[in-house]
């Protein structure tokens, strides 16, 4: 025997049978959310009796004077259904509609099991078991659109630490808000000094031969390399939110840069011209970056995808590598030309007369050591530290070997003289106006978003390791800054390196002081020691370049892109052919445009699925994701998945009419009755513009035609303000509109029987 309920009002016999039926059914399964929930309609006897709190409710005497008949097993089941819910919002029993009769007698108080219980009792009109659709109040529109705004361009709500502070104090959280060091500044100690001296001097181990190489890439003199290393690193200190990335020149955007940049001017007979291109290139990209972060429109750079910058950087580092085979081959006579046909053909059409087999020995030996090290690293995370100065030592003892075999008399490329001294002014090197300026802006966007996406990417990245937060829009006004300034003193355009960032993370770094360090052992080497550079070769560079570029191949990641995503795997490769194949710009571009398409794919062609009834449950999901979700007769259930917009709205229509048709066909093909009614649940539409109320409402002209219903259910507040504000649920009437799934297909079912 299940628990009794605590009072009993003057209910008519089946009602009461049914409620204490719930009671027990709910005892004995253990539910007290349940229980609570029906004690509390139960003992409403005030509203029951009287129909007061709401105006629905009749007393149960007059009930009783009804004389027609329902099924006491729905009554019983719409019990069961809600139990979960609130139970004074189950029943509502409107005056002059609903007259109750008993016609059967006094049943033993006793439990009984729910599904299996049957019995009669009286109705006229309808009993409503559903809960009211919720209107949101009208917002004015200037409040909406600022709040839009406000969404859109600060999310993070930045100005949040500002409210009800004195303006000293404002002064102060403006000052740390672009300066970070300042508010970080004031924990600093000697245990993360240590942490950042040792992580510093272990990257500039690093740095230094990388940006002599990297120059080289851009088609600069490689002094140009060091001076970039110099001047941003100190700068983005001071701006910087990231604490572990280290800034420089990097690999993918001095090819990109020297590619884009070579397009223009060549860099042998103009090298003048070539440079002050260079500059005005890196001062607008560093424009760029700077107002996308001043503007809150950090936002744009998540337009390339990240199944894109997986292939274009693995389609640039194959490009870089092939293009160090000059060097590292000794070759003299190069093409220009990045894609892979035309390196190609220009290494084996010089392998007679053109290959250097010292600088090939000197090359692959130290290719060799390289690589060796990194794997020592790998192995080994406390070795970390070998393939970090690895690169220097073989530029030292390549170095000293040339200059005491005098190599370079036996064909052996050397960089020859590097000046001495640090970065001079290039102010008046810069073009603000004419065609130069042009170009450079040009070129400066494009090598200014990549440089944006990939620090920003390698920002988040030892971000979520140390469990911090980065600001985007603050990285990109740092990254700005730093190259503005830059461009101004004879650098190029810097960003965030990832094998320096993570040699930086493993060393211990523990704020960006650890890129005051590196610079100032830069500043230390222009200062002293670039005419010992003079007899590094060439092939040494290559070497180094090409074991820091093979990193950027990211085959794993492209292997779980194709298991996971099958379009993103086309976006991926398409980015990684184009650039290798073709050339870098070109597969920027094809990166660029398969994510757009993805997202206007997606835009305009939402999924829509048909959902069926979960058993035992009131739960409506995918029937191709549970199949053993079953179709409600007589009754077709579709989700939408997506806004409904212009863009999409005649394909949502058309596609939900080839449900209808192609769910007809099947009925017909079994003789099973038609379908009358459409349900569409709207749960996951966000939003709806006029071109996509205009289909509803051509849907549902359609739907009258073939006397099928259109029903919906829970439609989100703004989707169900600008319905009700278009009329178009008084053209559908309110009552078509439904809190859920499982409510909407329990009236219909109601009315349907009432109707039959």
């Amino acid at each position: 025997m299940g628990t009794r309920l605590r009072s009993s009002p003057s209910f008519p016999p089946p009602i009461s049978r049914a409620f204490h039926s719930v009671y027990g059914y709910l005892s004995k399964s253990h539910t007290p959310a349940g229980i609570e929930g029906l004690d509390r309609w139960h003992n409403e006897e005030a509203n029951v009796r009287t129909g007061s709190g709401g105006g629905q409710c009749t007393n149960w005497q007059e009930a009783n004077r009804g004389y027609s008949t329902v099924d006491e097993g729905d009554l019983v089941r719409q019990f069961k259904l809600f139990v979960p819910t609130n139970f004074s919002t189950i029943i509502s029993i409107s005056t002059n509609q609903t007259m109750v009769k008993s016609v059967t007698a006094e049943a033993e108080n006793k439990d009984i099991e729910l599904d299996n219980h049957f019995s009669s009792i009286t109705h006229t009109e309808s009993l409503k078991c559903v809960h009211k659709v919720g209107f949101p109040p009208q917002r004015k529109f200037v409040k909406e659109f600022k709040d839009a705004l406000k969404e859109t361009f600060f999310a993070d709500d930045p100005l949040r630490p500002y409210k009800d502070q004195p303006r000293s104090r404002k002064l102060v959280l403006g000052l740390q808000f672009l300066f970070p060091i300042l508010d970080w500044g004031r924990n600093y100690n000697i245990t993360k000094f240590k942490g950042d001296v040792i992580a510093g001097l272990t990257i500039a181990s690093l740095c230094i031969p990388q940006d002599i190489g990297y120059a080289k890439l851009a088609n600069l003199d490689p002094k140009y390399g060091l001076y970039s290393s110099f001047v941003p690193p100190l700068i983005y200190a001071v701006m910087g939110s990231s604490l572990d990335i280290a800034i420089g020149p990097v690999a993918v955007i001095s090819l990109l840069l020297g590619t884009l940049l070579q397009n223009e001017i060549d860099p042998t007979t103009n090298k003048e011209e070539y440079r002050q291109l260079a500059f005005t290139a890196t001062f607008f990209a560093g424009v760029v970056q700077a107002a996308l972060g001043l503007l809150r429109l950090g936002f744009l750079i998540e337009f390339l995808s990240h199944a894109a910058i997986v292939g274009f950087m693995g389609g640039a580092a194959i490009t870089i590598a092939l293009q160090q085979l000059k060097g590292f081959l000794g070759i003299k006579n190069f093409t220009k030309n990045t894609d892979i046909v035309s390196v190609m053909k220009s290494v084996w059409g010089s392998v007679h007369h053109g290959w250097n087999w010292q600088t090939i020995l000197i090359g692959a030996s130290f290719l060799a050591f390289l690589m060796f090290a990194k794997y020592i690293g790998k192995k080994r995370k406390k070795f970390f530290w070998v393939p970090a100065m690895a690169p220097l030592v073989s530029v030292i003892v390549s170095t000293f070997f040339v200059y005491i075999t005098r190599a370079d008399k036996h064909g052996v490329q050397i960089v020859k003289k590097i000046d001495r001294g640090i970065n001079p002014s290039s102010v008046t090197q810069i073009h603000f106006s004419g065609p130069y300026a042009a170009k450079g802006f040009k070129i400066g966007v494009v090598a200014g978003m990549i440089a944006l996406t990939e620090a920003i990417a390698i920002g988040r990245t030892f971000a979520a390791m140390k469990d911090y937060q980065l600001d985007g829009n603050k990285e990109m006004v740092a990254l700005g800054t730093m190259n503005i300034i830059g461009s101004m003193t004879s650098c190029y355009v810097a960003t965030g390196s990832f094998s320096r960032s993570a040699v930086n993370f493993m060393s211990g770094c523990q704020t960006t002081v650890s890129n005051i360090v590196m610079s100032l052992v830069v500043m230390l080497t222009l200062l002293l020691i670039t005419p010992l550079f003079k007899y590094t070769p060439n092939a040494i560079l290559s070497s180094i370049i090409i074991s820091a570029v093979i990193g950027l191949i990211d085959y794993e990641a492209a292997l779980r892109i194709w298991k996971v995503d099958k379009f993103d795997f086309i976006a991926c490769m398409g980015a990684f052919l184009g650039v290798v194949f073709v050339s870098v710009e070109i597969g920027l571009l094809i990166a660029v445009c398969i994510s757009l398409a993805k997202i206007l794919l997606q835009v305009t062609r939402p999924r829509t699925a048909l959902l069926g009834n979960l058993p035992k449950t009131t739960l409506y999901r995918n029937i191709e994701q549970y199949p053993e979700a079953a179709k409600v007769p007589g009754a077709l259930i579709v989700r939408i998945d997506s806004a409904v917009y212009f863009t999409n709205s005649n394909y949502v229509k058309e596609r939900i009419l080839r449900w209808l048709r192609d769910e007809e066909e099947q009925l017909n093909a079994k003789s099973l009755p038609k379908i009358t009614i459409l349900i569409v649940d709207m749960s996951p539409v966000i939003d709806i513009d006029t071109s996509g109320i205009h289909a509803f409402e051509e849907l549902y002209k359609t739907l009258q035609k073939q006397e099928v219903q259109l029903v919906l259910a829970n439609p989100g507040p703004v989707v169900i303000q600008k319905l009700h504000l278009a009329k178009f649920t008084e053209l559908i009437s309110q009552d078509k509109i439904f809190l859920s799934v499982g409510e909407a297909v329990m009236s219909c079912s109601l009315n349907s029987r009432r109707d039959a």
